[in-house]
């Protein structure tokens, strides 16, 4: 063990100035004292040193960090080895890639069903707030929007969810005009959701005797045939996206690699002596006071480049495609992070952010050894983690961005933006209020809903109409 003068009297001022390399051997026996906090700043510490050597190629370094967190983290542990576990994979996956043969076959047994993909997303839903917000404020502004319309159709983007179309139908049953004549188109890859859906919404309409169709397309976004949505001459309507458009950023960059520079050797150092001189209580002020303000990159660095025009190329002309419906409502919900940077080190940085917040707020209202919690971090998180480390060009789905973006985008597409129904904001933070968590926030940005844990924005919620 490094010897520690008398001044040492943590760990945290040894492993500071240690540079990971071929000769370092074994992990510290101190490394298992280390108190929750420090074991946390030595994971980030580590994490980013590994993203560093990764992206340089330095895989014989990149080993040795790995190792070293292996030894730290833990995917039932506190936040911070929680999700170290799940960097740690990503990463290992990205450097597995260079042996293609290798990589598949240790993935080829590796097999994730729709049905389990459609469950995960189902305890998404039931143990955050963020899709029941949404839908309270897309349902509220679809009510307003139509008011006084005999004929409206609603497409969802993502059917997969029938509660928000539950509420719907029976807000809409108790108009003073009466109900409209109601169509829904779903898009789902899986028929039998879309099969259960169509179930569900139609027994409701059933009951309150409202009229009623359910138009099922099973497709990708991608794929989407724009005529399958059969809109009609004198139909109002209205369009509900929830975390979809973002997955039509993906493009094909083999043609195009003018990588930008990566983050200097030093950045790590850095990170560390920022981190050394804080006291911070929770993971989320650990990093944005370390890894994020250590390195801050331009929010428009992946629009920026040469390579702006193909990744949006795919996303402009759906938004267009959307607008030649000429739709008198559409209501966005996508993840308010900045996941869609063109280096590794942007990535990782931004997605340690955001991901340490939405495990902050299973850490805060979830017990740690429950299995539907480990299920949603492994299937849904750890899946989307490793998309965005381990992945490139098509491969990578997760591209999640900033709603200035979004709006920036929709504003191009034609559409104009609305504010939001101020009776669906009283709405929706009522539901906020009823989780008795005092991290979950609500932030009204220009008319749009910016949906918080503590002071991190996680999701944002947006109205849009067409300017003509």
């Amino acid at each position: 063990m490094v010897p520690m003068s008398q001044d040492e009297s943590s760990p945290l001022q040894v492993f500071s100035m240690m540079s990971l390399s071929p000769n370092l051997g074994s992990p510290y026996p101190w490394l298992n004292e280390l108190k929750s906090e420090e074991r946390g700043l030595y994971l980030i510490h580590l994490l980013l040193t590994c993203a560093n050597h990764v992206a340089n190629g330095c895989i014989e370094n990149a080993n040795i960090a790995l190792e070293q967190i292996s030894q730290l983290a833990s995917p039932d542990g506190d936040t911070m080895q929680r999700i170290a576990a799940y960097f740690t994979e990503a990463l290992a996956d990205r450097i597995l890639k260079a042996w293609p043969g290798l990589h598949k076959a240790l993935n080829s047994t590796r097999v994730t069903l729709a049905l389990e993909e459609f469950l995960v997303r189902k305890l998404f839903f039931e143990m955050f707030p963020f899709l029941k917000v949404s839908f309270v404020l897309t349902n509220q502004a679809i009510i307003e929007a139509m008011e006084g319309e005999k004929m409206v159709h609603v497409i969802d983007l993502n059917a997969a969810e029938p509660v928000q179309w539950i509420a719907l139908i029976q807000a809409l049953s108790s108009r003073p005009e009466g109900p409209p004549h109601l169509k829904i188109t779903g898009i789902h890859q899986q028929k039998e959701v879309l099969d259960q859906m169509a179930h569900r919404l139609t027994e409701e309409a059933e009951k309150l005797d409202i009229p009623f169709q359910f138009n099922p397309i099973v497709s990708k976004l991608e794929d989407l045939d724009i005529e399958k949505l059969r809109v009609k001459t004198g139909e109002a309507l209205a369009i509900s996206s929830v975390l979809q458009l973002h997955s039509l950023l993906a493009f094909d960059d083999e043609l195009v690699r003018n990588k930008s520079p990566l983050a200097s050797k030093n950045l790590n150092g850095i990170h560390m002596q920022r981190a050394l001189q804080m006291n911070q209580s929770t993971l989320g002020e650990l990093l944005e006071k370390d890894a994020v303000n250590a390195y801050s990159p331009s929010p428009d660095s992946a629009s920026s480049s040469p390579l702006s025009s193909m990744v949006s190329a795919k996303v402009d002309a759906f938004l267009n495609a959307l607008w030649g419906l000429s739709p008198k409502l559409m209501v966005v919900t996508e993840q308010d992070s900045n996941h869609n940077g063109s280096t590794l080190m942007e990535r990782l940085l931004e997605s340690l952010y955001s991901y340490a917040a939405l495990f902050d707020c299973l850490e805060s209202t979830v017990p740690r050894a429950s299995m539907e919690r480990l299920k949603l971090e492994k299937m849904l998180f750890g899946s989307e983690i490793k998309n965005i480390i381990s992945c490139e060009g098509a491969e990578r789905k997760e591209r999640h961005e900033k709603l200035e973006k979004w709006i920036q985008r929709l504003d191009l597409a034609g559409f104009r933006h609305i504010p939001l129904s101020y009776y669906g904001m009283l709405q929706a933070r009522r539901l906020l209020q009823g989780y008795n968590c005092d991290g979950y926030k609500m932030k009204e940005e220009n008319g749009c809903v910016v949906i918080c844990w503590q002071d991190r924005p996680l999701f944002s919620v947006s109205a849009w109409r067409c300017r003509k």
